[in-house]
């Protein structure tokens, strides 16, 4: 099939994508809804053949298979040898899933309930902290522990009835003091969330802030909770069991925030809130294991990928959510596609013979309609563009600006397809009153390519149920995407090497260091770093 699909990419390198709007229908026919949320990829240069290749190839990959031996809790993490199961932290009334011969779904659910628990007492005051209500809650993770939670708190703003969340992930020291420094320690709840307990940044930042704690409250540990598995570790710091959240090896980090990892939003919205918030990620679960592939959103969303990134060549995508409080979306995206599909090596061990994973950037519009657009639309490079856009706002006496922030989203779209020609902007320009070189070399400057392909996400309103769709839409989106380019997106070992050096390196920055060890690439900038700090 891919030669099948690279035949079909030159056959159409040639055609502007208006043309296949000869059809009426294009717009139905290349599009796809599912409780409320509506997929558009009718602005792409894929027609009906393309379709039919690209979904050949998804089944020709095993993809069908693999969601099945997925869903079912088989060990699809074979590098690891570990199940991926973030599916079950949203199984609310679903069949028993069983993992090693033990269904997990008990285990599931008596952790919910357990945080559940948590949360309505630090809510409603039963747990009260030092200063009689806790009122801030400081999450300190990184990468999995802090980017979903973090996302996911600004986007449910209008739902939030509880305590202030604020989130620490980076090593540097200015992250932990900005985001303290307003805060009361009497009235503040700390999250440390790492499986191991150990991760470097995590520690330290948790270490940091017990001190900040301790200088107020006489016990604090006692406004300490912690999301890990390690037991032993989270006792020494001082942290009871019965504030300690911990989740399976079957759920990766970047997949976490619909267990203990989501704490903070349950805390900031309340369980029922965070329940909606897994039904709607549990709705595009049931909808990506029933529905056939050509019906398939999140399947159709890796297709149109695949066929931007590898057939056409694209090499990077943008997410451009029309929505302000999804800010930290493509942040997110980064990790959770990045992380997941940046690799060069199949399951089975061999080089691939192409890259995997594109560049994910973006950010909210409209804000980058007056940054990067420029290049978007007139760069000579193709940036596929995925547009992200609720009907409504949460702020009727502000609808005005939402109805211009859905115009100007979906004008862009309209834009990149259509485009302008030096017909039309020489036309104007000489309406202007411009002749000769003036005038063509206004022109010019005018000329929008045009053909650039993108594709929309439309929902009502941005609800806990929706932000659950879309987020578990993208999820599974970056499992078909890794299943037909035959690689394990539930690794991450690119991670590994510059941690491992990090801690060699650790005491080389210490003031009179034996430096003799360095390598000769790395002991210049160590040497300046000490120089710069006067050691």
């Amino acid at each position: 099939m891919w030669n099948a699909l690279k035949t079909n990419h030159k056959m159409a390198s040639d055609r502007h994508i208006t043309e296949l709007f000869s059809d009426a229908d294009r717009g139905a026919k290349y599009s796809v809804e599912t409780d409320g949320l509506f997929f558009d990829f009718s602005k792409t240069n894929i027609d009906a053949q393309t379709r039919a290749n690209l979904i050949a190839l998804a089944q020709d990959a095993g993809v069908e298979a693999r969601r099945t031996a997925m869903f079912a809790g088989e060990k699809i993490n074979e590098t690891e040898d570990r199940a991926v199961l973030h599916t079950a932290l949203r199984n609310l009334d679903g069949p028993a899933i069983v993992v090693d011969g033990e269904d997990v779904m008990p285990g599931v659910k008596d952790g919910l309930a357990k945080m559940a628990a948590f949360c309505d007492a630090v809510r409603s005051g039963a747990f009260a902290g030092a200063g009689g209500k806790i009122t801030d809650v400081v999450n300190i993770g990184i990468g999995g522990s802090d980017l979903g939670p973090a996302m996911v708190v600004p986007a449910l703003a209008p739902f939030h009835d509880g305590p202030k969340c604020h989130f620490i992930s980076n090593v540097d020291g200015a992250d932990l003091a900005d985001k303290l420094a307003p805060l009361n320690p009497k009235t503040t709840l700390v999250l440390v969330a790492s499986k191991t307990f150990t991760t470097m940044e995590t520690m330290m930042n948790a270490k940091s802030a017990f001190d900040w704690m301790a200088k107020e409250v006489a016990e604090p540990a006692a406004q300490f909770a912690a999301i890990s598995t390690a037991m032993e570790e989270t006792a020494q710091f001082g942290i009871p069991a019965e504030r300690v959240f911990g989740f399976e090896d079957w759920v990766g980090g970047r997949y976490s925030m619909w267990g203990p990892i989501g704490l903070s939003i349950m805390l900031a919205v309340g369980p029922e809130n965070f329940t909606d918030f897994l039904r709607g990620a549990q709705a595009m679960d049931r909808h990506f294991q029933d529905a056939p592939l050509n019906e398939n959103m999140p399947a159709l969303l890796a297709l149109v990928g695949i066929w931007h990134h590898q057939i056409c060549g694209y090499g990077t995508r943008a997410v451009l959510p029309y929505e302000n409080r999804l800010l930290r979306l493509p942040a997110y995206l980064q990790q959770l596609e990045m992380e997941s599909n940046g690799k060069s090596v199949s399951l089975d061990g061999k080089a691939l013979d192409q890259t995997v994973g594109p560049i994910v950037w973006g950010e909210p519009g409209t804000n980058g309609q007056h940054a990067f657009y420029q290049l978007i639309h007139q760069g000579r490079q193709v940036v596929p563009c995925e547009f992200i856009v609720g009907a409504e706002g949460h702020e009727p006496e502000l609808d005005h600006h939402h109805k211009a922030l859905l115009s100007n989203c979906l004008a862009q779209s309209e834009a990149l397809l259509l485009g302008r020609s030096y017909e039309v902007a020489h036309e104007r320009m000489a309406a202007k009153g411009l002749t000769g070189d003036a005038l063509q070399a206004n022109a010019m400057q005018r000329v929008f390519a045009g053909n650039r392909p993108s594709t929309t996400l439309m929902y009502h309103k941005l609800t806990p149920f929706v932000l659950g769709q879309i987020v578990a839409l993208y999820e599974h989106r970056v499992f078909v995407e890794g299943v037909v380019l035959g690689i394990n997106s539930y690794d991450q070992w690119g991670v590994e090497l510059g941690k491992e050096l990090a801690q060699k390196l650790a005491p080389a920055m210490e003031d009179g260091a034996d430096l003799g060890d360095l390598h000769v690439a790395t002991a210049p900038l160590v040497k300046r770093a000490h120089a710069l700090r006067g050691a």
